[in-house]
């Protein structure tokens, strides 16, 4: 098992952010299927993921991040609407706790070190949009969390920070309690389980009890299900 890297709390960044901006390098955290490298691959250099029915130009950009490691995020994974690309539930992160929970959840990641651009081009493509235009992550990396659009993935989350450089992701705006759950389908489960796989170093059967837990997989979705996608028997 791969230890995963802890994120530094965001306190006292906004005054950096101020210092520092514009920021050119940054962590964005995948915690669907973008954590799979041949999935996010298509976002970067462009094409078609296995299993997924669409094809995409890419980012201005199409270099592989620079650098990658597994983290934590707190928070909970989801999977709610209807993807075009895979049907069934998409992947949404809720970083806030479930009211009552006794302790604080957390998912697991990767991040991947990209310039600004690339990030602004992938965060475009999963809004169906062409990549050209540069975000202003201002906003987000003073406040912890921006709403850029009234699309699923417009809202940003800055996590914290790793080696000294802001953690990002993105996500809807609402809750999961705001949401109807929608299972996944099988091929957007292999991707996110892969992932977990590699960056993780999970077992398959570890991953699969978490991916089954999740709200929308859960009573849909079996861990032996999961295992079996993920090439092992229950």
């Amino acid at each position: 098992m791969i230890r995963p890297r802890r994120l530094e709390p965001l306190g006292g960044f906004p005054e950096a952010v101020r210092r520092r901006a514009p920021v050119h390098r940054l962590w964005y955290a995948a915690y669907g299927s973008n954590m799979h490298r041949e999935r996010l691959t298509a976002y970067l250099a462009g094409g078609r993921p296995a299993g997924g029915l669409r094809t995409y130009p890419g980012c201005r950009d199409p270099r592989p991040p620079a650098r990658t490691a597994a983290v934590m995020l707190p928070g909970l994974l989801y999977f709610a609407t209807e993807s075009q690309v895979w049907t069934g539930g998409r992947a949404f992160y809720d970083p806030a706790a479930p009211s009552g929970a006794p302790d604080p959840p957390e998912l697991p990641a990767q991040a991947y070190l990209l310039t600004a651009g690339q990030f602004s081009d992938l965060v475009a493509q999963e809004m169906d949009r062409e990549p050209g235009e540069d975000l202003d992550l201002t906003p987000v990396l003073t406040h912890g969390r921006a709403r850029i659009g009234p699309g699923r993935y417009e809202t940003l989350v800055c996590a914290g920070l790793l080696d000294g450089a802001p953690v990002l992701t993105f996500t809807a705006p609402w809750h999961r309690e705001d949401i109807a759950p929608n299972a996944p389908s099988a091929a957007y489960l292999r991707h996110i389980g892969a992932g977990i796989l590699a960056a993780h170093g999970w077992s398959v059967h570890r991953t699969a009890r978490y991916l089954a837990d999740c709200p929308g997989a859960a009573g849909h979705w079996s861990a032996g299900e999961i295992a079996a996608l993920l090439g092992a028997a229950a």
